[in-house]
């Protein structure tokens, strides 16, 4: 496993733990209900050049090396409706604009050098119209926490890592996957997700879909170089959609979910061959006997489940155990 690798395996991890707290998750009518009402009493607060220059730092050399800028901006939590005079600071590289309340995010068009842009916290409705996919160089985004209920319109050739958690985004037909290859990382907690359906982008790495209302796995087989998919908190019964083709698959997390049977299973060995961590905790199956041991005797590459290393110990008292004949109900009748 590559250290970028594991470092996304220790975030996966640690966002676990994170989520233990939380509470229910987002709701489509909730979300509906925020966004009612909300526009029309907001008092216009534009953007002024005094904020912009208490606001500015990071000072370099312009691209055509023959000036110096300043290339960061940070303007978060100052209540804004309107960014137009930010189309005229056309040197930036790195924004952030969460936490206030934008919606128009046109004047960033004029910003070709961004490279980093955090909108968290905005009221961003629809990627359709928006700049982002025209930004030859932007390779970092995030608008976790708007008001997002689709993905249509959005692309970005150079973007590598987008977060979109939190919103209220139903399915991800509409992504714009063919101009988007560059995508290694996608943030999709906390949304209304029934499907990964939609999903094609050929070189993701990191997929985060915790906390959706998932009950199919599709299209997985697209992803061949998916590292790490969390899943957990969503209502999947069965583990059907894992594909042979996701060869290198190391980390999966299906905790809390609906898996009941060891026949739901069955597909893990689609991706035995690489899966290295597997969480399966808070399902129904985990409080079988033997869960832990039927488990490990089906993927003998598996380093850790449900985040205990596993032992020689247990390797050695699952190869000795015969689960064929004692499964081969539930097999049968699930």
């Amino acid at each position: 496993m590559s250290d970028s690798d594991e470092r996304e395996v220790l975030k996966a991890e640690t966002e676990e733990e994170d989520e233990e707290g939380q509470g229910e998750r987002n709701d489509t009518e909730r979300k509906e209900n925020e966004i009612s009402g909300q526009a029309d009493q907001l008092k216009p607060c534009p953007l002024i050049q005094d904020m912009m220059v208490k606001s500015l730092s990071l000072l370099c050399r312009t691209v055509n090396g023959l000036s110096h800028a300043y290339v960061r901006l940070d303007l978060k939590s100052k209540g804004l409706t309107d960014l137009a005079l930010l189309s005229s600071f056309i040197h930036l590289r790195y924004l952030d604009i969460s936490s206030n309340h934008l919606s128009d995010f046109s004047p960033l068009a004029d910003l070709t050098q961004l490279l980093w842009v955090k909108g968290d916290g905005n009221l961003l409705q629809r990627f359709e119209g928006q700049p982002f996919g025209k930004l030859a160089y932007l390779q970092w985004l995030s608008f976790a926490n708007n008001r997002l209920f689709d993905v249509k319109g959005l692309g970005g050739p150079a973007l590598e890592t987008l977060n979109l958690t939190g919103n209220g985004i139903q399915s991800m037909q509409g992504l714009e996957y063919h101009s988007l290859t560059n995508m290694v990382t996608l943030e999709l907690r906390g949304n209304c997700l029934e499907t990964t359906d939609g999903i094609y982008l050929p070189n993701l790495r990191h997929l985060y879909l915790a906390q959706n209302n998932i009950k199919r796995l599709e299209g997985l087989e697209k992803l061949q170089c998916l590292n790490t998919l969390h899943l957990r908190d969503n209502q999947l019964e069965t583990l059907d959609g894992l594909s042979p083709n996701m060869k290198c698959l190391q980390y999966l997390n299906v905790r809390g979910n609906l898996i009941s049977s060891m026949r739901a299973l069955r597909t893990l060995v689609n991706v035995g061959q690489t899966l290295k961590a597997l969480v399966l905790s808070d399902n129904p199956l985990a409080k079988t006997d033997d869960y832990r041991l039927y488990v490990i005797s089906h993927l003998s590459k598996l380093e850790r489940l449900d985040k205990d290393p596993i032992t020689a110990g247990e390797k050695s008292e699952a190869q000795e155990k015969d689960f064929e004949d004692e499964y081969a109900e539930d097999q049968e009748g699930t």
